[in-house]
């Protein structure tokens, strides 16, 4: 694009429904792209992922194309998990290593047909993708301009869908749907961010402002916002769910090399296909399980209502032994929650102590919190995997 830098960050399809709306004009970038942080009220964005219907531009997401005979075998070869068991027009979560084992980014894989596939995830991977592809008849393309992508997200969001003339009812989790929108195909994705029953709606460019006002006039009974990223942020922690560059720094991106963490110190280990045949950072992986892994990265219930976000975390209040990654006071739980990389055996179960330092009237002080390591997710309704959903 000629004189880029003039305008360093791209606006979404979505961009004119999405600034006319911010009122708060709070702004970030994400991917190349500017994105909303908030548009009115937080709490209600909140809100509305948990009690009612939202609205989230996905827009800036790195997506790539994988298509050819060989993109089955070329997953398996790249990622950790079986791509040549998701079946025709499912979806499932994986993340891909180095040679050492450690996590490279994590995304969700599409599988449109038996030979096309779609890889969507935080980070740019170009290069990697394709050095992985040599020997396989593959052909990899970034298509991250070309794919206006919303998340419909919250307890009402199938009636929604179905108020816009797209019945979800019978969609399952992790399972995608085609069909017609002004004359053009899109596809729904019973998928999301938020742990929460939604969906993800990819279309095309020119189909997203129809798209947007579709969506925001059928859902206007059910009180729909639009969101940004604040509030998805709180919905994520409280669903347990981690994010490259908060949670764990990208192998290929850490400066110093203790920084980088494997499946088994990010508790992704369940999704190794041991079985499958090799795979890129297999042999490290195997050693790792035989010796024991150093970190581990678990949920963590603190006592209180400040949120520990950055905090330290102590053994005995005195030995350092981790740090909280994310953060926050969850109003779904009513619980002071937090993700956090602690070194092992300190994961097991020991009272942990937190080092907050908490910001009253212009002074900080510092509290010392106990924490104890809890499952994850924190929140988990039952209503993300019924199938139908119910009606609210």
């Amino acid at each position: 694009m000629k004189d880029h830098f003039h305008t360093p960050l791209r606006q979404t399809p979505f961009h004119p429904r999405t600034s006319a709306l911010n009122r708060l004009n709070q702004w970030g970038a994400w991917a190349g792209y500017t994105t909303a942080l908030a548009f009115d009220d937080e709490a209600m964005e909140y809100t509305a992922i948990r009690n009612g219907a939202s609205l989230y531009d996905l827009c800036p997401m790195v997506k790539y194309r994988i298509t050819g005979p060989d993109a089955a075998a070329y997953l398996n070869r790249l990622t950790i998990r079986n791509a040549a068991k998701l079946s025709v027009g499912g979806v499932h979560y994986t993340v891909w290593c180095d040679d050492a084992g450690k996590v490279l980014d994590d995304g969700t894989l599409f599988r449109h047909g038996a030979e096309d596939f779609m890889l969507c995830c935080q980070e740019r991977h170009l290069p990697w993708l394709l050095d992985s592809a040599t020997g396989y008849e593959v052909q990899v393309r970034e298509v991250t301009e070309e794919v206006a992508a919303l998340s419909l997200q919250g307890p009402c969001s199938a009636a929604v869908l179905q108020a816009a003339g797209f019945d979800m009812c019978n969609l399952r989790p992790f399972r995608m749907a085609k069909l017609g929108f002004e004359g053009v195909e899109i596809t729904i994705s019973r998928t999301g961010f938020t742990g929460d029953l939604g969906y993800e709606i990819w279309a095309t460019p020119a189909q997203a402002l129809p798209l947007w006002d579709a969506l925001m006039r059928a859902g206007a009974p059910w009180g729909i916002r639009p969101i940004g990223t604040s509030a998805l942020n709180l919905a994520r922690i409280e669903a347990g769910f981690i994010i490259t560059n908060m949670d764990f720094i990208p192998a290929d991106q850490a400066v110093r090399e203790d920084r980088a963490r494997s499946p088994f110190e990010l508790s992704l280990d369940w999704m190794i296909d041991w079985e499958k045949g090799h795979f890129t950072g297999r042999r490290a992986l195997l050693a790792e399980k035989a010796r024991g892994s150093s970190w581990a990265l678990v949920g963590l219930d603190i006592e209180g209502n400040v949120s520990a976000e950055g905090s330290l975390i102590y053994h005995n209040r005195k030995t350092e032994v981790g740090h909280v990654t994310a953060a926050a006071w969850s109003p779904a739980t009513k619980r002071n929650i937090a993700l956090a990389q602690v070194r092992r055996p300190h994961h097991t179960g020991d009272t942990l102590w937190v080092e907050v330092y908490a910001l009253r009237e212009l002074q900080y002080h510092k509290l010392m919190l106990r924490a104890h390591v809890t499952e994850r997710p924190f929140f988990a309704p039952a209503r993300r995997r019924a199938t139908p959903p119910g009606a609210f």
